[in-house]
């Protein structure tokens, strides 16, 4: 006889995140944490979105004590230095332009907790992801095609920014598009829910 289903919340409001859970999930809740995401001063990216993994989490956890909540974040680190997303045109170009025949990694992490959860099990995946030289005419037809402006690093990897690399290097091929469901679905079968 199978187990009820907890009930499950994606703590986030990204597009991204809710796509690639409904991969492996049928029923899930999705709600935006109201959190400050602005980083401690000398903390480091992957503590960094580790941090927030968790406190996305714990935030809808505390209003939803009966559900399991999945929280994520991610940062795009150039050397040691964070880029965001850009938002705009230009920003975006400025971004292509630094990683040009750079290698960037990305830090995305992952949260699955309850409010009885004093512990919290966090899991970052890093992905490396090898530039290749870019033109300034490819940069800007690239970015007026896809307009990848809400993304950290300026390209949807599952778009065609995958044109734009030389190579991915990661344990989990969705973690770059924003949720390791490799991670996610190994502490979920851990927690008893059923995914097949």
């Amino acid at each position: 006889m199978n187990m009820p289903q907890p009930h499950i919340i994606l703590a986030s409001s990204s597009p991204y995140r809710k796509e690639l859970l409904s991969r492996i999930l049928e029923n899930f809740e999705a709600i935006s944490p109201d959190i400050d995401e602005t980083p401690f001063p000398d903390e480091e990216p992957i503590e960094l979105v580790a941090r927030l993994a968790q406190q996305k989490a714990l935030a809808i956890a505390v209003s939803h004590p009966e559900a399991l909540v999945i929280g994520s974040d991610q940062v795009c680190v150039l050397n040691n230095q964070i880029l965001g997303k850009p938002g705009t045109m230009d920003k975006a170009i400025e971004q292509l332009k630094a990683c040009s025949g750079q290698t960037v990694t990305f830090y995305t992490s992952l949260c699955v907790t309850n409010a009885n959860e004093t512990a919290q099990n966090t899991t970052v995946v890093a992905t490396k992801v090898r530039f290749r030289q870019l033109s300034d005419k490819e940069i800007i037809s690239y970015l007026e095609k896809e307009q990848p402006f809400d993304c950290a690093g300026s390209f949807k990897c599952e778009g065609l920014g995958i044109v734009l690399f030389e190579a991915i290097e990661s344990k989990d091929p969705t973690a770059l598009i924003g949720l390791p469901l490799i991670a996610l679905a190994t502490k979920l079968r851990e927690l008893g829910v059923q995914l097949i």
